[in-house]
């Protein structure tokens, strides 16, 4: 397709989004009967391309004999334009071909508000946006990430569903296409040609077909959702990657021509965690934890920062700082001769009560830039019924420890609309703010702190999935109680989430099948990309409720009973429903557990399910941390950081 976009290039904002050519990038050789994939991610270029899952599956599918991978990105409104205009499809930044030469359009789903785009760069590929509407010939639609842990929403539009690490069912799936494609199956055009390898993809483990699923619904609620075959299993569960040593992925990170988010080199270091927040999908859904070698680690730093060029590296985790061997990666990175003076190390996830000022230290020899913790609630009566149990203490001493070694800047992360919550604890979060700059300025006059501050969104498979959420008029008025209490404190900045977007998203992230129809709305009424807040529109969404009889109270504000089936029950993330429920009713207790990682198993089933423990490096709890009992553990400062994802509000 290049020469009929390149006359068009010139017209769009930002054409380095569109021409590939990256450090890294590859020009995949298609044919010989290889299986095709087009990895996608439903937002712009400079969000999704240093997005790790999908720069991981690309390498690893180029590197088998019997498939090719390429990237695609979601066009800016200006150049989507452009294409529709001279009937031209989405297409790939590798080699520039359009998606209906592919076998397979697969996407990675971090945020709800992306499911308009997901359905836009489907009807751009030339393909059905239903599922029903598409044959044999048609690629196959996937989607993967943490928002396929309620897939229900987009039943009507995918064929494939990915749950849990998808660096081992990728090639199994691609197994199944080749196979089917040596038949002769896609030539034939039949619909239940397609139908049959939907069947066989059903089998593999970690896939989930939606359209081989009836969902029964007794007036409001759902009843059940059950196989249309006896050879489909009931319950689907997610794949797990046993052993991170052996997945040392990317091994040729992409390193782009323009300017995009998080523009460094990103070695993950662990998946996985156990600190147990209550709110954290993330930290629920990726366990047990498996730890990458320390070693793998320190040769990944290195052979990356070679071949890239980066002078920035980011050690990548849900809590980095829980790492067993944090500090020493750390050391000897920044003590490496090449290294010296020239490369800064960066924690995007840091635990409170594992930033110390040795880590502090060895952070100040490189560049320094701001510092985010996530203590996210005001109080100690909040961040127990959360399962955050961060003490004031903790906090001061993280602070303290980074600004007596240069820092000038602090971020901190809140939630609010949180069960349970009161005024408060959500004054308790300008206290906090206040009282991080009275410690900066000790050693900064210009020390300050930016308090961060989200509308709570309950998820499935955590122990709040049963939570209503705050209505948008009660989180305005939280947040405008904090903001004037936040207006007599110098030094303390505030930025907050839109409550509008934080309700689309709620209803999203706990709705069944029926909001299929509303999506496809919004969408044809011009809803794309509604995470930006540029474009969201709130109406676009309760007015398509409205036409198809949905309340969006019913959906994220009511509380959800013990006994009712969720739109996700026939998926497994490897936990318990049983283990969920009660850790709900502890939180209403404000009772707090431990690390499981340091305690006896709490039996939430991601051990026993699969088979393996926790991989760790150390028998020991990291600096900071806590093996004994009693009140005086101290847990969690994870940032739960989806890679690429970009939140309403936090502009272009």
């Amino acid at each position: 397709m290049w020469p009929a976009l390149e006359p068009i290039l010139p017209k769009v904002e930002k054409p380095a989004r569109y021409i590939g050519c990256e450090g890294g990038a590859q020009q995949p050789v298609h044919g010989d009967g290889r299986v095709a994939w087009l990895l996608t991610y439903p937002d712009t270029y400079e969000i999704g391309l240093p997005n790790q899952g999908l720069q991981i599956l690309y390498e690893i599918l180029n590197e088998r004999d019997d498939a090719v991978a390429e990237r695609a990105y979601a066009p800016w409104t200006d150049l989507e334009a452009q294409l529709r205009a001279h009937d031209l499809p989405l297409f790939s930044v590798d080699n520039h071909f359009p998606a209906s030469m592919f076998d397979l359009l697969a996407f990675n789903l971090s945020a709800e508000l992306t499911y308009t785009n997901l359905l836009n760069l489907v009807d751009l590929a030339g393909v059905p946006v239903r599922c029903a509407d598409r044959t044999a010939e048609h690629p196959f639609v996937v989607i993967g990430g943490h928002c396929t842990y309620n897939p229900e929403p987009l039943a009507d539009f995918v064929d494939l569903v990915v749950l849990g690490d998808g660096e081992e069912v990728i090639g199994e799936i691609t197994e199944v296409i080749h196979a089917w494609k040596a038949s002769g199956g896609p030539t034939s055009g039949a619909v239940d040609s397609r139908e049959g390898v939907l069947r066989q993809l059903s089998r593999v483990e970690g896939v989930y077909v939606p359209s081989l699923y009836e969902a029964e619904f007794d007036g409001e609620h759902l009843r059940s959702i059950t196989p249309r075959f006896s050879d489909v299993p009931e319950r689907v569960e997610k794949r797990t990657v046993a052993d991170l040593a052996d997945w040392p992925y990317p091994k040729n990170q992409l390193t782009p021509l323009t300017e995009v988010v998080h523009d460094r080199l990103n070695v993950e270091v662990f998946r996985g965690c156990t600190r147990g927040c209550r709110f954290c999908q993330a930290g629920m859904i990726t366990r047990p934890v498996r730890e990458r070698p320390a070693e793998q680690v320190r040769t990944m730093i290195q052979k990356g920062l070679e071949r890239t060029g980066y002078d920035e590296v980011a050690l990548t985790s849900l809590s980095t700082a829980d790492f067993s061997g944090i500090k020493d990666v750390v050391t000897e990175t920044m003590d490496d001769p090449a290294n010296r003076d020239q490369v800064s190390v960066s924690l995007p996830s840091l635990r409170v009560d594992a930033f110390g000022v040795d880590i502090a230290a060895e952070l100040n020899r490189g560049r320094r830039s701001g510092l985010t913790f996530a203590p996210e609630a005001g109080t100690w009566r909040m961040r127990q019924v959360i399962n955050k149990l961060i003490r004031e203490e903790d906090l001061y001493e993280a602070v303290e420890g980074a600004y007596s070694q240069g820092w000038r800047r602090v971020k901190l992360y809140f939630l609010t609309g949180l069960p349970t919550e009161t005024d408060e604890d959500t004054l308790g979060i300008a206290n906090l703010g206040r009282n991080c700059v009275e410690i900066g300025k000790k050693y900064h006059k210009s020390a300050s702190v930016t308090v961060s501050v989200g509308g709570f969104v309950p998820k499935p498979f955590t122990p709040f999935q049963w939570f209503g959420q705050n209505t948008v008029a009660e989180l305005q008025r939280k947040i405008y109680l904090l903001r004037d209490d936040v207006k007599r404190s110098h030094g303390v900045q505030m930025k907050w989430h839109d409550p509008k977007a934080t309700l689309i998203e709620g209803i999203c992230s706990r709705g069944d099948r029926r909001l299929g129809p509303v999506i496809e709305d919004v969408w044809r009424a011009g809803g794309v990309f509604q995470e930006w807040s540029e474009h969201f529109d709130q109406d676009k969404w309760t007015d398509a409720m409205a036409r198809h009889g949905l309340s969006p109270d019913w959906y994220a504000h009511r509380h959800r009973t013990e006994d009712e089936v969720l739109p996700w029950d026939h998926l497994s993330a490897g936990l318990h429903k049983d283990f969920l429920w009660q850790d709900w009713r502890d939180a209403l207790a404000e009772v707090g557990l431990e690390d499981c990682r340091w305690t006896p198993c709490y039996d939430c089933g991601a051990c026993t399910g699969y088979g393996i423990e926790h991989i760790v490096a150390s028998a020991t709890p990291p600096a900071g941390g806590s093996q004994g009992t009693g009140q005086d553990l101290t847990t969690g400062g994870e940032v739960p950081v989806v890679l690429g994802s970009k939140p309403v509000g936090a502009g272009t």
